[in-house]
């Protein structure tokens, strides 16, 4: 959850003024129960950020925690950035249009790929 917090942190320090300006805090709630929370804000200059989580699994050996946000800012160049997130057991899992991609798989490995995933299993050779 620590990742969580400072990726917004971040977010803010980006888009924050310069020295000497003061931006308003239009909205900010927060909500914390024994099993989950949520929070949010919305600042004067656009800013804005919202999480929410909660326990899965409550009462099991190794319950999970299960969060939801986003936070958006307008960046230097003026263009908008929003990023949504997930975090789960299965790790930080970001989503937003100025995350870099990797490339497509050229076609002939991707047949490569198709076909393997079809393929019976092959019997080991042992040496």
């Amino acid at each position: 959850m620590k990742t969580i917090v400072l990726f917004a942190l971040i977010a803010v320090a980006f888009a924050a003024p310069q020295q000497g300006s003061e931006i308003p805090i239009l909205k900010q709630e927060s909500e914390v129960n024994p099993d989950s929370y949520s929070w949010s804000y919305e600042t004067g200059n656009g800013i804005a950020a919202e999480e929410r989580g909660a326990l899965k699994n409550v009462g099991a050996e190794e319950p999970a925690l299960d969060v939801q946000g986003q936070f958006k800012y307008t960046a230097d160049d003026g263009s908008n950035i929003v990023l949504t997130y997930i975090a789960n057991e299965n790790g930080f899992q970001p989503q937003g249009a100025h995350l870099p991609t990797p490339p497509p798989i050229p076609a002939a490995i991707q047949r490569a790929l198709d076909y393997l995933a079809t393929a019976p299993p092959q019997p080991e050779q042992r040496r």
